[in-house]
């Protein structure tokens, strides 16, 4: 099991209630959440960095990462053949 830390967190009541709708684990549920967003904040950084090193995306990179992320066509790296 991974070290853990106890602390407390306040949210909106509302907030609390759908969570308990959700799962019984509530701790485990935060967790996932705040390491999704973590995830999410260290990847801005590195695609922010990315672009001051290389100049900024093209339309064509940001639709073939849509692509990939979203899925499509090019899912997988392939090109169709016309």
């Amino acid at each position: 099991m991974a070290d853990t830390t106890r602390i407390t967190v306040t949210l909106p009541t509302e907030q609390v209630a759908e969570l308990k709708k959700l799962t019984d684990n509530v701790s485990g549920y935060v967790a996932e959440a705040v390491a999704r967003q973590l995830r999410h904040e260290l990847l801005g950084a590195d695609l922010l960095r990315h672009q001051e090193e290389y100049g900024a995306f093209t339309d064509e990179e940001l639709a073939e990462a849509r692509s990939r992320i979203f899925g499509g066509p090019d899912a997988h790296g392939s090109q169709s053949v016309a």
